[in-house]
C-alpha cells in the first residue's frame, strides 16, 4: 500500500509543477487536463502528507519517552499522534478503493406506480417530488424526459435525468422497490394499505462510451400529450425509438423540440443497452451492480415508508441505523439515509479487498 501511495503522491506532485510550467498554463485543454488529474489525486496525496505528518510527531515523542522531565508530556503527544496514524490508516484504505467510473455522470431514473392501483401511482409522484427535493438541495438540474400522469395526479411511469457532479454515486442506491404503508386518499374506511412502486438507475452514457449503429433504430414521431397549452398535439415533436434487434423502446415527448427530444431518447437508449452489455459480458459486474448495499433489482423491495408511524426502514441496513424520519425523508433529506448506506458499502468493498 505505501508504495502505491509514494508513487501517488510523486505523481501529484509532478502534476503540479506541470501546471506552474509556461507551456502548460498557456495551453487551456493540457491545463485542465492537468488539472483534472491533480484533482483526482488530491485526497490520497494529501491524506498520505497527512499520515506522515502524524508518523513523523509519533516517532518524535517515542524518542522524549526516556527523558524523565518530559516523559508524561512525550506519552500524551505519542497517544495523539498514534489515534491520528490510525484514523489516516482508515481514511486512505477508503481512498484506495477502486472507484465506480460511473460516479461523476448525470443519472436517468425512471419510476413506475406498482401494486396498489391508484395509489401507487400517487406514491410513484411523491418519490420524483422527494428526488426532485433532494437534486434541488445539491445544485443538480432535473430535466424530464417522458411522464405519464393519472387523473388524481399519481405517476404511471416518469423518466428523467439528474444533471450533476456526483449525482450517479449517490443516487445509484435508489434502485429497487419502494413500499409504502399509509391510508390512501381514495380509501373511505380509514383503512391502511400497501402499495409500491419501483425505481431503476441508471448512468447516462454518451456516444464515445456506447455506440449505436443507426440501422438497428426505428425512429417515429407523434404528438405529445398531456400538459402544455396551446402546443399540446399542435406539432409532432415527441420522439419513439425501437432499438429493433432487442425490441427495446424509449419515448420521449417533455421538450417542445423534436431535436431535443432524439437526443434525449437516445441518450435513454444507449444507456438501457450499456446495462444489458455490461451485464451480458462481465457477470462479475452485474453482481455488483445487483449488490449495491444488498440488491439493486428492480423488483426487490429495498425501503419502506411507514406513514402511520413515520418511519422509513431501509432493509439493506441493519440495527438502529435502518430507521430515518419520514417527514425528513419524504422531503428529500436523503443525505443521512445515503451516508449509511455509502458505509455499508465501503466495509464490504474493505472486507473483500482484506479477502484477496
Amino acid at each position: 500500500m505505501f508504495n502505491r501511495l509514494k508513487q501517488i503522491k510523486n505523481q501529484y506532485e509532478q502534476l503540479c509543477r506541470r501546471m506552474e510550467e509556461p507551456e502548460t498554463y498557456t495551453d487551456a485543454a493540457l491545463y485542465a487536463k492537468c488539472e483534472r488529474e491533480a484533482r483526482e489525486l488530491a485526497p490520497v496525496a494529501e491524506a498520505y502528507a497527512d499520515y506522515e505528518n502524524a508518523r513523523s510527531s509519533m516517532e518524535s515523542a517515542q524518542e522524549l519517552l526516556n527523558d524523565p522531565e518530559l516523559r508524561d508530556l512525550a506519552q500524551e503527544e505519542y497517544q495523539t499522534a498514534r489515534a491520528e496514524l490510525e484514523r489516516l490508516e482508515g481514511v486512505i484504505r477508503l481512498l484506495l478503493l477502486p472507484k465506480d467510473p460511473n460516479d461523476e455522470k448525470n443519472v436517468i431514473v425512471e419510476i413506475r406506480g406498482g401494486v396498489g392501483g391508484e395509489e401507487g401511482m400517487l406514491f410513484a409522484a411523491d418519490l420524483f417530488r422527494m428526488y426532485s427535493m433532494y437534486a434541488e438541495s445539491k445544485g443538480w438540474k432535473i430535466d424530464v424526459a417522458n411522464v405519464s400522469e393519472t387523473e388524481l395526479g399519481g405517476l404511471k411511469e416518469i423518466s428523467f435525468v439528474v444533471e450533476g457532479s456526483g449525482a450517479y454515486s449517490r443516487l445509484k442506491f435508489e434502485a429497487g422497490g419502494h413500499r409504502v404503508q399509509r391510508v390512501p386518499v381514495t380509501e373511505s374506511g380509514g383503512r391502511i394499505h400497501t402499495s409500491a412502486a419501483t425505481v431503476a438507475v441508471l448512468p447516462e452514457i454518451g456516444e464515445v462510451d456506447f455506440k449505436l449503429d443507426p440501422s438497428d433504430l426505428k425512429i417515429d414521431t407523434y404528438r405529445s400529450s398531456g400538459a402544455g397549452g396551446q402546443h399540446v398535439n399542435k406539432t409532432e415533436s415527441a420522439i419513439r425509438i425501437t432499438h429493433l434487434p432487442t425490441g427495446l423502446v424509449v419515448e420521449c415527448q417533455d421538450e417542445r423540440s423534436q431535436h431535443k427530444n432524439k437526443d434525449r431518447a437516445m441518450q435513454i437508449l444507449r444507456a438501457k443497452l450499456y446495462e444489458r452489455e455490461q451485464e451480458k459480458q462481465n457477470a462479475a459486474l452485474a453482481a455488483e451492480r445487483k449488490s449495491q448495499i444488498g440488491s439493486g433489482d428492480r423488483s426487490e423491495r429495498i425501503r419502506t415508508y411507514n406513514f402511520p408511524q413515520n418511519r422509513v426502514t431501509d432493509h439493506r441496513l441493519e440495527g438502529d441505523t435502518k430507521n430515518f424520519n419520514l417527514s425528513a425523508i419524504i422531503n428529500g433529506n436523503l443525505d443521512e439515509l445515503i451516508d449509511a448506506l455509502v458505509a455499508v458499502d465501503q466495509a464490504e468493498k474493505l472486507s473483500r479487498q482484506a479477502g484477496m
